[in-house]
């Protein structure tokens, strides 16, 4: 993956933890005045989501998906910074038209959003410090540990369905590691391609990916709408089908994922 076209290690450490500098400095031009929409992305998900220091934009797999298929369903788009747990809140009241991010499908978000057909799917990584010599093949070997998971995020529901009791919740995978780094935490257990990414991009020695860990499944990442905006999915879903197994695909490659 060619780092310098994806983000700097100054840049993905900013992604990661700047959510409130990228808030104040995202343009929102109101692309609804030109028949187009708003799309809501986290500045804190690398390398789906994040802010660049450099550009003073957010970019990301995500930004890029979202972006091109709105060039190919033909309507012009705007992207707002949005908090990671503000996205839902944000769509259903109308301060944005659709979420491009690393949002997985719940049953308690399909009570209240709708999806579009999936982009990319993935699962669920561990992570700990590296001179941990334990083996985590399943999320029940972390019974009894100190575990931290991003707040809102499908992986706190799947700790506590294998039991896992003791889980602290964070707003962002910066801080997690940050605490787990600190021996604040024993492990950590989030999206797979962000804790890759991280790893890879910031080539730190403290943390280790517990790669004998398998996944239950892969989770699917979609486009995500209101319920009621029907005509928009349609034209999404259509642009989707169009492009999946080529600009989509060609953005999946480039962000390495």
């Amino acid at each position: 993956m060619n780092l310098r076209g994806a983000g700097s290690r100054r840049s993905v450490m900013a992604g990661l933890g700047a959510a409130a500098l990228a808030a104040g400095c995202a343009r929102t031009p109101d692309a609804r005045t030109a028949g187009g929409y708003v799309v809501g992305s986290t500045a804190t998900g690398v390398p789906f989501s994040f802010y660049d220091v450099r550009t003073n934009e957010l970019t990301g797999a995500m930004v890029d998906i979202a972006r091109a298929v709105a060039e190919q369903a033909g309507f012009p788009l705007a992207v707002q910074v949005t908090a990671f747990s503000a996205l839902i809140p944000s769509l259903r009241g109308g301060k944005i038209d659709f979420i491009a991010a690393a949002m997985l499908r719940t049953p308690a978000r399909e009570a209240v959003v709708a999806f579009s057909d999936p982009v990319y799917a993935y699962g669920g990584a561990v992570v700990t410090r590296a001179e941990d010599p334990r083996r985590y093949p399943e999320l029940r070997n972390l019974r009894g540990l100190r575990v931290g998971a991003q707040v809102g995020a499908r992986f706190v529901d799947e700790l506590a369905a294998a039991g896992v009791q003791n889980v602290k919740t964070y707003d962002n995978l910066a801080d997690i590691l940050r605490d787990l780094r600190l021996g604040r935490l024993d492990a950590a257990y989030g999206d797979d391609p962000i804790i890759r990414y991280y790893l890879r991009v910031t080539k730190t020695q403290a943390l280790r990916m517990a790669t004998e860990f398998v996944p239950a499944g892969l989770e699917e990442v979609c486009l995500i709408l209101r319920k009621d905006d029907v005509a928009l999915a349609r034209r999404i879903n259509a642009a989707i089908a169009e492009i999946k197994d080529t600009r989509i695909a060609e953005i999946v490659r480039k962000w390495g994922l």
